[in-house]
Parts: C-alpha cells; structure tokens; sequence
C-alpha cells in the first residue's frame, strides 16, 4: 500500500503524448525479487541458467544466393542427363543408319577428341529432283568437305573438296571425286579422299540435304552471311500451278546476313545457278553448303540447343548416318565453343572444259595449311573460281 497521502500513479504536466506507453524492459531479472530468472522443471528443480530468448534471423541475400546457386546447378545438371539420353538415342539410331563396312575405312580416334587433331568427312547427298530428270536414283555425293579440329590452337579448319575434282578412285581409275559414292558408297568415298589429300579419316557424317531442313527448324533456324545477290534458275517451284510456275523467275537472295529456316536454307544450298552473276560456278555452290552446314553445326553447339535436348535431341540427329559416339558429339561441341578461329580452305585445278577440274601442285599447299604447317593464303590472283587456298575468319573467296 502506498504511504499515506501518496497517489497510486504519477501526474505528468502537459497532458498525454502520442505514441505507445513504454514498457519496463526485461532483462532477464524477476521484477520482485531483482534476482535473475531461472529455468525450472516441474519437480523443483533447475539449471541455474538465464533464461535467454534467441532472436530470429532473417533471410537475407547472403543466404540466399547460395541457396539459389545449389538450386541451379541441380537443375542444369537434370535438365543435362535427360538431354543426354535424348541425344543418345538419336546417336544410336545414326549409328545404326551408317552402311555396313564403312568404318574399316576409318582411321581409329588417337585420343580424345576434345584433346587431338581428328579429321572428319562431311557428305551431303541429295536425292531430290531438283529440275533434273533422273535424280532421285543419282547417289553422287553433291558436297563433300573435310573438318579438321585442332584443339592445340583452338582451330577449326573446313576443307572444301570440289565434286568434279579429277581423282583416282581405288579400284576404278581416274573419275570426278564424288563417283566414289556413286559406285562404293561412303566406304570408298572415305578412302578416296584419304588417298587424295594424304590425310587421314577419323570419322565419317553423312548428311541428308533433304531431311537436313528438319534438323536447321529443330535448332531454330540459322544465321547466313549471303555474298552477293542472287536470282536463282528455276527449280523447287513454289506454286502449285504450272502457269504461276512458268511466270517464277526463281529464288532471290538479298546480299547479307538474313536469317534462314529449314527450308530457305535448303533452297540456298542446292542453288546451281547464279543469273545475276555468270562466273557463279559448282565451286560457289559448293562454297554455299560449307557455310550452311558450319552455321549448324554451330547452332547445335549453342546454349539455346542444350535447352531443347530433352525435347529434340533424338530427332535433331535424323538427317545424319555417323560413326560419332554420344560422347564424341559432347566432345565436338566443346571443341567448337573452345575454337577462336575459323580456317575456310578449298582445293581447286584448272578447268579444261571437259568436264573436270584438273588438281594442281597448290592442293598440296592447301593441304600443308590445313595441317598448320604454313600459314593460310588465299587463291593466287587470276586463278579464278577453282584456284585452292585458305581464307580465315568471315574472309570469303574472290
């Protein structure tokens, strides 16, 4: 009881303040006794301790930085292992399409390819009519071209080899290169170039330019670097009906990098006539299906493709009969990501009208630089559409 005469509360002058009352504050001490708090248990007991409440922590952006970056490797590296299965299946189905006997022609792999020089054939074959009689039953090779990787100098080397090049087919005597697969398949058209250039043969990719739209819409479609403007001769019409066909000048091609889906890009491809340029030759076409088969071979390396594997994968690879294993093709893709240059070459002759191209002592030349053992030069002045050289980078031919 308070002593007599003395009010229970206290008055304070100027009235009542804003704000809420402030509170006595517990600092661990029972507000009787003055003593600190103990810990009790129900039989009487305690440990003598002060009753210490812990505060929360917050999350805060050091916690969870850590905890998002665990979360994004988890979810790469599943989204990495189904696309591997994808692609593995696709893998094995190439595997399976590859004709019988082909890979006795093969040099076998020195190491890994991610770590060694390997030279693979690339064989574009298409079957198409394309305004010719007869050629859906033709089995010709139409492209045929050499990629090198150098891993050692973060290079990748592509070695176009003209379908016409006079050549000596094991077997058969002197024919245009591309009879090879005409009369032995991709066997004897891997041992001929062997022959012919004086390198070995690693691995062999064919690749089917009328299937090869599905897999150019599989990543997306690619990016090409047009030369020049180009007015085609008239084939894959269009339309459906002949007059509409006969009016058709034929495909036009803007000078430029314009973006190109499946089928645009397989129309670029099979181009055999320039009309607003006579010198264009089979050299330049040629030249045409290098470049569209580097762009996907880069878009099958790129981070978009890797987000469609699980999806893709297996049908990404249906244009295409290999010998590469799953992990060969992971390989390839980290040696693209990993080359700072691009080597464009091309073996050539001179052209004597009867119907070949007669290879000259530069071949050997274009060789020894896609081997790295002489730096890249371009085709000697007047050499014309079938001199050999090497240009780098986005350099084109003259």
């Amino acid at each position: 009881m308070p002593a007599s005469g003395e009010k229970p509360y206290k008055v304070y002058r100027g009235g009542r303040t804003k704000g809420k009352v402030p509170l006595a504050r517990n600092d661990g001490r029972d507000s009787k006794t003055g003593k600190k708090q103990e810990s009790f248990r129900g039989d009487g007991g305690g440990s003598g301790r002060q009753v210490v409440r812990r505060q929360r922590r917050r999350w805060t952006w050091r916690r969870w930085v850590p905890l998002l970056l665990v979360v994004l490797i988890v979810v790469l590296a599943a989204w990495g292992v189904a696309g591997y299965f994808s692609v593995r299946s696709g893998v094995s189905a190439a595997n399976a399409r590859l004709p019988e006997g082909t890979t006795a022609a093969l040099k076998p792999q020195n190491g890994l390819l991610m770590s060694n020089a390997t030279n693979i054939l690339l064989l574009g074959t298409d079957h198409s009519d394309n305004g010719q009689p007869g050629r859906s039953s033709d089995r010709h090779s139409d492209s045929m071209m050499l990629l090198r990787t150098d891993p050692s100098r973060h290079r990748l080397i592509f070695l176009s080899i003209p379908r016409d090049l006079r050549a000596s087919i094991p077997g058969y005597g002197d024919s245009k290169i591309n009879a090879a697969m005409q009369i032995g398949g991709p066997k004897l058209a891997v041992k001929t170039v062997s022959e012919f250039t004086g390198l070995p043969i690693n691995h062999v990719v064919i690749v089917d330019f009328g299937a090869f739209r599905s897999l150019i819409d599989g990543v997306g479609g690619i990016d090409v670097n047009v030369p020049e403007p180009i007015l085609s001769n008239r084939f894959d019409c269009p339309f459906k009906t002949q007059q509409r066909c006969d009016a058709w000048p034929g495909w036009r091609f803007r000078k430029g990098v314009q973006h190109m889906n499946g089928q645009r890009a397989l129309i670029y491809s099979r181009i055999r006539e320039n009309r607003l340029n006579p010198g264009d030759s089979d050299i330049t076409r040629a030249l045409r299906q290098q470049e569209v088969m580097q762009q996907t071979l880069s878009k099958l390396a790129s981070a978009s493709t890797f987000f469609r594997l699980p999806f893709s994968g297996s049908k990404l690879l249906a244009p295409i009969a290999t010998d590469l294993s799953t992990m060969q093709f992971a390989q390839l893709g980290w040696v693209k990501l990993r080359a700072g240059t691009t080597l464009h070459c091309r073996l050539g002759g001179n052209d004597y009208g009867d119907g070949y191209i007669t290879g000259t002592q530069e071949n050997i030349s274009v060789v020894q630089m896609v081997l790295g053992n002489s730096a890249p030069q371009p085709p000697p002045p007047g050499s014309g559409p079938y001199g050999p050289g090497c240009v780098t980078g986005n350099a084109t031919f003259k």
